[in-house]
């Protein structure tokens, strides 16, 4: 690859980690061109891009986005995700189908560095729409309570 089209792709690359909220770096050694492209399919229902790019490509992309890590060793692919939590999960599940492949080695998550456990956690969390569900149930809880307790209220008044 001649120097201008590196320093396009590291441009390209640079932009998109910009405008994503989450970088995951994964070990791809080991899946087969079909598991491969199950994983790229899953990911792109969720709205995510996976780049497979040389490290030292990735690396300078990474360093001239303001960000840095230290995760960028052997063969990786990178997630670019806007929905960190939905990009994890498809990342989480897919290894667990398929012998712990592709291998997680961390990433970046609104700036700061992450490890593998780091990305096993945020996997765990609840989707913005399942928080919005929680948060809508527990609402309508609390008002549940209310109107009984006004209710019981009331029928004390009334046999008084």
């Amino acid at each position: 690859m001649k120097k201008a089209e590196k320093d396009q792709l590291v441009t390209e690359l640079q932009t998109k980690m910009r405008d994503a909220t989450a970088l995951y770096f994964t070990d791809f050694t080991g899946l087969n061109v079909k598991r491969m492209t199950e994983l790229r399919r899953r990911l792109r229902r969720a709205g995510v891009e996976y780049v497979v790019i040389k490290n030292t490509l990735a690396l300078r992309a990474v360093n001239e986005s303001g960000l840095t890590t230290d995760r960028l060793r052997g063969p990786t692919g990178v997630v670019l995700a806007s929905d960190p939590i939905g990009a994890a999960k498809v990342l989480v599940d897919f290894a667990k189908e398929n012998d712990q492949r592709p291998a997680m080695k961390g990433g970046i998550y609104e700036g700061a560095a992450i490890d593998e456990a780091g990305l096993r956690k945020i996997a765990s969390l609840p989707t913005r729409i399942e928080a919005l569900g929680q948060f809508a149930g527990c609402l309508n809880s609390v008002l549940m309570m209310f109107a009984l307790a006004l209710d019981g209220r009331k029928t004390q008044l009334e046999s008084a």
